[in-house]
């Protein structure tokens, strides 16, 4: 435990630095767009290169990489003592708690030293020798990046489907390993989504293809093991850019089921898993505004469904009256104040998770009746974990908390008793109950009452005089979960206040909550953020001059609106990998993802959308003024957020701001949208971060 103030560590002065190394200053390249008879000119379009191969561009990121360093240079005794109190908090030897699937446990284990797991199984007892599936350390030996997506046992269990990704731009390569003999098959997949689905024939796998240009996934094919991938059977192609596909396993094992998916509409289509070269029936044709979700169960299908129910609903109807909404039979009502978010079914037992003020609560329906497992925190997240067995009695869920590391439990849903089955452990003398954590309400402008929870470590001073960490995000209906994370631990032990706004975007107050944060609501979530983050001042929560903001993709712009609109609020902004372009990017069908979300952001096409999102677009709205001090995260192969867009935002900004306040741009040039990989590398950028926050407050 450090339970310190910030205020003693006297790293060099990172301020005073800034004052004699020059940053690198962009060149000016004027890109003239038009439409609607608007005329935007970009001076730093020249910046992007879609192959990463351009040396100018690749020189000047470099350049930013140097100041980086340079200005930060004098906070590396204080970022490697946070990096290695970070990973001091981590048991270097860990293993998963084994989860029981047919004829096997399975489970992986962190060996010491070691950024990866190794994945194993063991036959029903636990006494019997374990065998080895996936060593992923040495599969990631090659690579600066690994990520393993997924993998999938066949039928059999004989044969291991695992997807991997070693460039971090979420393009997997798939590959077969014979369990048996531990040999790989000659088959090799590239370029496809992580999502796969075996066949009961034990031999024939479907899995999604990505577009080349647009990294959408867009293709089901099948393959047959042995066979020529090129020779692969097209099942399904969409059409539709704004749609995703995904395929998958119903947990029954009886059906392939093809999902696809949009901002506000999916469709399903299925396969009976016996008949592998069948052709896929849809399920029920997509409609504008209609999401759902489809669970097989014995003789039904449950359905998850916001048709004619914003907070979505719980339906059932014959396997075979599926197209038939009419022989849908309700199960669960719609309710205004109560979100149904996810179901997981049983062969004799039904699951759902339901989200209420934003807290989840868990329910175990038995016909007529239902048992809700209690949480007695105040603030808490929980969620339903593995549970690949169909036919178990028993549902495996987690929980964790702002001051309750993560805990795997088992409940029996018939008798309602639970067993402790794992909590992480926090190394050192973490003791929860030196931290307090709460969930309160901030008022809006508009009279809303925004959630926050927030925690803090007790006895650190008077709470006024605290610096505050406030995360955001608002977007894509997301709903951010009070969960723990040991490197907080950091920020609380040196006196921060960490909190989260569950700012409008999200979905934490129900659907409602979302659909006034996005499109031509989309200023809702900043001024949200912006009326939090007063309140928390204002009501002696943490000191008005030692406000940090952090969020990132939707949260980096988040951050870039709300530093245009209320600057003087903050102390330091971070920003990690924030898409801050809007009308660009919008604008531009080959990026990556973008058709995908006219429903969230706008499609620019439309005059009224264009000038909604170029009135709050973080890069469009860059001016002459004084802006706090910034530190912007970023990774050269991001698909989701391309890295061009927070180069050319500190670009423009280091040109235009006027004051002497740190700028600083970090681009990892082997990584994507999630940075590192590995369990401890990642923290490097945190400890970093942290540091960037400390040096700044020593200047309070």
């Amino acid at each position: 435990m450090t339970d310190q103030n910030s205020s003693d560590y006297k790293p060099a002065d990172i301020l005073i630095a800034a004052t004699t190394i020059k940053p690198p200053i962009a060149p000016i390249k004027p890109h003239r767009m038009e439409i609607h008879h608007h005329i935007r000119v970009d001076p730093y379009y020249w910046l992007r290169d879609d192959d990463r191969h351009k040396a100018e561009v690749l020189n000047y990121l470099e350049q930013e990489n140097s100041y980086t360093r340079q200005i930060l240079e004098g906070t590396e005794p204080m970022q490697s003592l946070l990096y290695n109190e970070m990973i001091a908090r981590i048991r270097e030897e860990d293993c998963s708690a084994p989860c029981l699937h047919k004829d096997f446990w399975y489970y992986h284990r962190y060996h010491p030293r070691q950024e990866y797991p190794v994945y194993y199984r063991k036959p029903h007892t636990l006494e019997t020798a374990e065998q080895l599936l996936l060593d992923i350390p040495k599969l990631a030996e090659p690579y600066d990046f690994y990520d393993l997506g997924a993998y999938e046992v066949s039928p059999c269990q004989d044969i291991l489907a695992y997807a991997e990704d070693t460039l971090s731009r979420r393009q997997y390569r798939i590959r077969f390993k014979n369990l048996t003999t531990g040999e790989h098959y000659p088959d090799t997949i590239e370029n496809t989504s992580a999502d796969m689905a075996w066949a009961n024939d034990n031999h024939t796998l479907f899995y999604v293809a990505r577009h080349p240009d647009t990294l959408l996934p867009y293709r089901v094919y099948r393959h047959v093991l042995g066979s020529s991938v090129a020779c692969d059977v097209l099942v399904y192609e969409e059409r539709d850019d704004a749609f995703d596909a995904e395929v998958s396993r119903s947990k029954s094992g009886r059906y392939v089921i093809i999902g696809l998916h949009q901002t506000l509409s999916s469709e399903y289509r299925i396969l009976d898993a016996d008949e592998p070269e069948g052709e896929f029936a849809i399920f029920f044709p997509r409609e504008r505004n209609h999401e759902y979700e489809i669970f097989h169960q014995g003789e039904r299908f449950l359905i998850r469904s916001n048709r004619q129910a914003p907070n979505f609903r719980l339906l059932e109807t014959p396997v075979d009256k599926t197209g038939d909404p009419n022989a849908w039979k309700e199960l669960i009502s719609h309710r205004d104040d109560v979100l149904l978010e996810d179901v997981e079914v049983f062969a004799n037992h039904v699951v759902v998770t339901e989200r209420h003020k934003g807290l989840l609560r868990i329910k175990v329906l038995n016909g007529e009746t239902s048992r809700s497992i209690p949480f007695n925190e105040p603030v808490y997240s929980a969620y339903i974990d593995e549970n690949p067995e169909y036919s178990s009695p028993r549902l495996r869920y987690g929980y964790s908390s702002l001051t309750t590391p993560n805990t795997i439990y088992e409940y029996d849903m018939a008798s309602g008793q639970q067993t402790l089955l794992k909590q992480d452990e926090v190394v050192g003398d973490f003791n929860p109950a030196d931290y307090a954590s709460e969930r309160i309400f901030a008022p809006a402008r508009d009279s809303e009452s925004i959630p926050i929870s927030l925690v803090y470590r007790r006895n650190m001073g008077n709470p006024a005089d605290r610096p505050l960490y406030l995360y955001g995000y608002g977007a894509y209906g997301h709903s951010v979960e009070a969960s723990f994370s040991s490197h907080i631990l950091s920020l609380l032990d040196r006196g921060f206040v960490y909190a989260i706004a569950h700012i409008r975007g999200g979905q934490e107050m129900g659907r409602r909550w979302y659909d006034e944060g996005r499109l031509f609501n989309k200023r809702n979530t900043f001024t949200d953020y912006i009326d939090v983050s007063e309140f928390l001042t204002h009501h002696g929560y943490a000191a008005a001059n030692k406000v940090f903001a952090a969020g990132g993709s939707a949260g980096g712009l988040l951050m870039g609106a709300v530093v245009n609109m209320r600057p003087e609020l903050y102390r330091g902004i971070v920003a990690h990998v924030p898409f801050v372009d809007v009308v660009t990017t919008m604008l531009d069908e080959s990026v990556p993802l973008t058709t995908g979300e006219y429903d969230e952001w706008g499609n620019p096409a439309d005059p009224d959308a264009y000038h909604t999102m170029l009135s709050y677009s973080p890069y469009d709205q860059v001016s002459a003024r004084q802006y706090p001090h910034m530190l912007v995260l970023t990774g050269l192969h991001d698909s989701q957020v391309q890295y061009w867009e927070p180069a050319k935002w500190v670009a423009k900004l280091r040109a235009l701001k006027t004051d002497q306040h740190l700028l600083l741009l970090q681009t990892n040039m082997e990584a994507g949208h999630a940075g590192a990989s590995g369990r401890l590398r990642r923290y490097r950028e945190k400890a970093l971060e942290y540091a960037f926050l400390f040096s700044l407050l020593a200047g309070c």
